[in-house]
C-alpha cells in the first residue's frame, strides 16, 4: 500500500481518465466492455484483457482516494 500512497493524486487522475476513456470516439472501451459484461457477451479472452488494461488505473485512483479518506 506504500506505492499507492507515493503516486500523485492528479497525475493519476488524469491517466485514469485518458486511459478509462481511450478511444474518445464513437464510445470509450471502458464502457462498451462494461456493458458486454452486465449483458453476458464478454467472452473473448482479449475482451476480458482489455476492459482490465482500460480499468487498471480508474481502479487504482477509487483505491488511492478511499485510502486517503479513511486514513485522514
Amino acid at each position: 500500500m506504500n506505492l499507492i500512497d507515493k503516486i500523485p493524486v492528479m497525475q493519476l487522475a488524469i491517466g485514469a481518465l485518458l486511459l478509462g476513456l481511450a478511444p474518445f470516439f464513437p464510445e470509450p472501451h471502458l464502457f462498451e466492455k462494461l456493458r458486454m459484461l452486465f449483458h453476458g457477451t464478454l467472452i473473448e479472452a482479449i475482451d476480458i484483457f482489455d476492459l482490465l488494461m482500460h480499468a487498471a488505473l480508474p481502479i487504482l485512483l477509487i483505491v488511492k482516494l478511499l485510502r486517503m479518506y479513511f486514513t485522514a
